[in-house]
């Protein structure tokens, strides 16, 4: 794996085993998020473009931090949900509070990204833990999951982005 000069994305060869396939992409994917978010305005990063006022640039990287923390430390780690939702509030985790910034949110994405890196590093892709009940999860699975999550909010943050200053693309 190399990183392109321009943007510090990991560039993932064609080939290659199953664990560095997976663990590529899911990088890929956290550092468009960073990409997206690159030269954005405090403003702009908490205005609402979309019909959702949680919709923001700061809301879906705040989400995205909250989601590695549930699915790596909680689900495998077997951590309590630090989240700041609930029941009464689902929505938390997207509402971007006084004093939180841009650079502070991305800063807690990485931290959160390295600590997941870290926590499933030393894992087999089989290794199962009890989820939910009588269900099993797979580090295999969660891998596959927040590829498709971060790849999904990737998108609404392309949309985000271009709606809010025309910048687009890779």
């Amino acid at each position: 794996m190399t990183q392109t000069p321009v943007d510090n994305r990991i560039q993932l060869d064609f080939t290659g085993d199953e664990r560095t396939l997976l663990t590529g992409f899911l990088d890929f994917l956290r550092g468009t998020i960073e990409l997206k978010c690159a030269g954005l305005s405090e403003e702009d990063a908490r205005r609402s473009v979309l019909p959702s006022q949680l919709n923001t640039a700061a809301g879906i990287v705040k989400h995205l931090r909250w989601v590695e923390a549930y699915w790596f430390e909680s689900a495998i780690g077997g951590k309590p949900d630090a989240a700041p939702y609930s029941r009464e509030d689902p929505d938390a985790d997207w509402r971007i509070e006084p004093g939180e910034t841009i650079s502070g949110l991305l800063a807690d994405y990485a931290e959160q990204c390295t600590a997941s890196r870290e926590l499933v590093a030393g894992l087999d892709l089989d290794h199962e833990v009890a989820f939910r009940g009588d269900k099993v999860l797979s580090v295999r699975w969660v891998l596959i999951h927040m590829i498709e999550e971060t790849g999904r909010h990737a998108g609404h943050l392309d949309v985000v982005r271009e709606l809010l200053d025309g910048v687009t693309g890779e």
